[in-house]
This record gives structure tokens, sequence and C-alpha cells, in this order.
């Protein structure tokens, strides 16, 4: 069985949930933080994991 798990991404400006990814929950243990592109605010801002 598979360990990897669904999650949010979620703009840190606008709050708005803007991806979805996957990771290794046995690997990575801290949350995700990456920087995307959110369609609402119009240009790159970082995004952080959000609760399901």
């Amino acid at each position: 069985m598979s360990q990897d798990r669904l999650f949010k991404l979620a703009c840190t400006t606008c709050k708005r949930i803007n991806y979805w990814s996957s990771k290794n929950k046995k690997l990575v243990t801290k949350k995700i933080e990456l920087k995307k592109y959110c369609k609402w605010c119009k240009k790159q801002t970082k995004h952080k994991e959000a609760k399901k």
C-alpha cells in the first residue's frame, strides 16, 4: 500500500486553495511550502499546506 497522501496548497495572501499535491508521510514530516502562481492574486505567492 502506498504511503502517499493528497493535501491542499493554499495561497498565503488570499487563503484560497489553488493546488492539490501528494507527499510521502513517512519521509516528509513537516508542512510543505512552495512558491506557486495564484490566479486570484495574479502573481507568484507562497502556498502552504492546508488542513483537509
